[in-house]
């Protein structure tokens, strides 16, 4: 007999089901009395343009379970904003730090408001009448965990206290209604967050204590399926099921575009409790994900049972400071690190695939995750799951070759299992050359040809790029920025190439890689268009940038000219030689900060003369004065940056997180180095924030930073030893960093 079955022909199970030991999935890692997770702020970056969200997630989990405002708009990404003073409702599926919004999947509201049957319900607005007050005195927030108290104002403002926490697979919600007031409880399925638009949305009334439905919607994931099952700690006295703004009395089930309901507990005030489960399956494997992973009804163990598993991942990197701001800020970057790739499998290990169909697949023995935002991520998270996800790694990489064989090429930016082929280059391929450089087993011959298919496919510019050497600007939108990361990309087959012995392959990948040559313009030392007769686009303007027609991606040509991590020599070579190539990254960080054009990209933001450190394709440039033979450069822009554009405020991101791109290069930055090519296994040395970092590592090695007369004024670095040698080199490796061991960096003034 089915879960769904089980609980449908026995109403009580779940209810009974208290005494239950409670069974939580969770993350390896290393168990610490430290509470880590105090010093964790989830509300920095919901100000700004920092997008994150709240609410309650545990580390990778499929449930994001955060408040919405209820407003559509470039800063509503994640659903919340700080500046509002409106929630609409309680949804289970939110993206960090994006500059598109999607998701704010299946959305509750504890209310006391009971509708009329003659009142207007508005369909696709349906939460809107549910909406209420809330202040943030009356909020709080730490990892697993987020509390508010909405006020309605037909009830003269009185509270309703939610209290939200979290399994991988799971939402728990703790409802507290005023005495003497309605115990109600609104479902929106139709609610979505800018692009996003329901499809088809159902709810069906198992019993009195479970429903179970599903939304399916079109938007930036073009074909998300999410299923739920939620059952009440209480049964419902009456509920009405709403399709299309339109009452269906008496009906169990009902299915339509916009689907709602709204559900009544009988008794005044007190306590409702509601789990949620999601699945990308069914409704079954939603219920087995309920039963597996939150059976129980104890809030508290739950709550504390989520933030523990937050802090045996937050107790990877042990830091020492009496700088409690400090600590909040960094803690928080690393916290922002571990919430997506996002969990998408269920306990039993299906999943939906990518393919068009979207057909059931199966993970066997691994965890299939989704939400790759590997245009921004391959730069510095993936660097960083190498160091502190090493269990989760196999996971990452099997996930991103089951999309290969379901989709046929590797990922881009993956949406709840849905390609959106969003931002430029194919970045899974240094994700992968990364792995298998440190180590990490999994079918290199199979990875290659993936690589190889996804750069010898004809789409996205590829067939003019392997036509003209470059992407020509009268052909294609965004043609520099998109060669030159194609560029990159290429580097990186070259090296797989070589490891499997592919000569021919090395050298042909190799000479691609130098396609960024083709787009440098020796007279003005910028990146600029081409045309496809190899003319230079006239009325070149590197101040220039316009999310229209424009030769660079979120950025202009100060930004992008630094873009050759592969090749930083010829960079440098091709810019005049060292002296000319630091006077000429002075001149970026000195200039003027005005960007210029119409329609200038708004990810443009955090900037220090036209370096922008609020986007990602700025964040390798601070350390390429290292190798220009100017390593004090790159520590005083360094500790510049990590001192002014990141702080422990809710505003305290410069721009977009980005799935924890923006708080990964604060997290390796401030430890003190920094991985300017993301597939070499080179770490730059900058300057460290802290008396001593400790990075724990599997088998229980550690390896140690520790800097020596740090202070506020002593950021530059007087000498290097690695494990008690002098180190005469600007960078440590990957291998010497997992073999454990110690980084003494000696400070001084300026």
């Amino acid at each position: 007999m089915t879960p769904l079955k089980t609980i449908h022909r026995h109403s009580s199970i779940i209810l009974l089901l208290v005494a239950t030991v409670l069974l939580m999935s969770s993350s390896c890692g290393r168990n610490s009395e430290t509470d880590y997770a105090r010093f964790v702020d989830p509300f920095i970056g919901t100000d700004a343009h920092g997008h994150t969200f709240p609410g309650a997630v545990v580390p990778f989990g499929m449930v994001q379970l955060s408040p919405n405002n209820g407003r559509n708009g470039w800063d509503w990404c994640s659903g919340y904003h700080y500046s509002d003073s409106v929630i609409v409702g309680f949804a289970h599926k939110h993206l960090s730090g994006t500059g598109i919004g999607d998701l704010g999947d299946i959305l509750f509201q504890p209310t006391t408001i009971s509708l009329t049957e003659d009142e207007y319900h508005g369909g696709k607005v349906f939460h809107q009448r549910f909406s209420a007050a809330f202040s943030h005195d009356e909020e709080e927030a730490s990892p697993g965990y987020y509390r508010v108290t909405v006020r309605e104002p037909e009830t003269g403002l009185r509270p309703i206290r939610v209290e939200l926490t979290a399994t991988e697979r799971t939402g728990f919600h703790r409802y507290s209604y005023p005495a003497d007031e309605a115990v109600n409880l609104m479902l929106d399925l139709g609610f979505a967050v800018n692009w996003d638009a329901p499809v088809e949305t159902s709810i069906h009334i198992e019993n009195d204590t479970l429903i179970t439905g599903f939304r399916k919607s079109k938007g930036w994931a073009n074909n998300q399926q999410v299923f739920f099952a939620a059952v009440f700690s209480k049964p419902m006295t009456s509920y009405t099921l709403y399709k299309t703004g339109l009452e269906n009395p008496g009906m169990r089930n009902v299915l339509g575009k916009y689907s709602s309901a709204l559900f009544s507990f009988g008794e005044k005030g007190g306590e409702l409790l509601m789990k949620v489960a999601l699945s990308p399956v069914d409704e079954e494997g939603a219920v087995r994900n309920l039963l597996a992973e939150n059976p129980g009804w104890r809030f508290n163990r739950v709550r504390n049972a989520a933030r523990e598993a937050w802090n045996r991942e937050l107790s990877k990197i042990d830091i020492t400071t009496e700088d409690n701001s400090l600590k909040t800020t960094f803690y928080t970057a690393l916290y922002h690190s571990m919430i997506a790739p996002s969990l998408f499998s269920d306990v039993d290990g299906r999943y939906r695939g990518s393919d068009p169909e979207r057909t059931v697949k199966q993970a066997e023995g691994w965890k299939n995750y989704t939400v790759f935002s590997l245009w921004d991520t391959f730069r510095a998270a993936h660097p960083l799951f190498t160091l502190i996800q090493q269990e989760r790694m196999p996971d990452l990489i099997q996930s991103m070759m089951a999309h290969y064989n379901e989709h046929g090429l590797l990922p881009v930016w993956t949406l709840e299992g849905c390609e959106t082929n969003c931002m430029i280059g194919y970045h899974a391929i240094p994700v992968l050359v990364d792995a298998a450089m440190k180590g990490y087993p999994f079918d290199y011959e199979r990875a290659y040809e993936a690589m190889k298919k996804s750069a010898m496919d004809d789409g996205r510019g590829l067939k003019n790029y392997r036509e003209y050497g470059y992407l020509p600007g009268d052909l294609e939108n965004q043609s520099v920025s998109q060669t030159l990361e194609y560029a990159y990309d290429d580097w990186c087959i070259a090296q797989m190439a070589k490891k499997l012995g592919k000569e021919e392959d090395y050298q042909y990948f190799m000479e691609r890689s130098n396609s960024y040559r083709a787009v440098f313009d020796p007279e003005t030392r910028f990146m600029r268009g081409r045309m496809s007769d190899g003319s230079w686009r006239q009325d070149f303007n590197p101040l220039y940038s316009s999310h229209n027609v424009h030769d660079f991606t979120e950025g202009n040509s100060w930004q992008y000219s630094w873009f050759v991590p592969h090749a930083p020599e010829d960079l440098i070579s091709l810019m005049g030689g060292r002296e000319a190539f630091i006077s000429r990254l002075d001149s970026l960080f000195n200039t003027t900060a005005q960007v210029e054009g119409e329609n200038a990209s708004p990810d443009i933001s955090g900037l220090i003369g036209q370096y922008a450190q609020g986007n990602e394709p700025s964040h390798h440039v601070a350390y390429l004065y290292n190798i220009a033979g100017a390593p004090e450069k790159t520590q005083e822009i360094v500790h510049r940056i990590c001192t002014t554009l990141y702080t422990d405020q809710p505003d305290g991101l410069c721009g977009n997180e980005d799935c924890g791109a923006m708080s990964a290069w604060y997290v390796f930055s401030t430890m003190g180095f920094y991985p300017l090519n993301p597939a070499d296994g080179v770490y730059q040395i900058g300057t460290p924030f802290f008396d001593e970092v400790v990075i724990n590592l599997p088998e229980g090695k550690q390896f140690r930073v520790v800097a020596e007369n740090r202070s506020p004024e002593f950021s530059l670095i007087k000498s290097i030893r690695l494990n008690g040698q002098e180190l005469n080199r600007t960078f440590v490796t990957h291998k010497e960093i997992v073999a454990g061991g110690e980084l003494a960096l000696e400070l001084t003034g300026r």
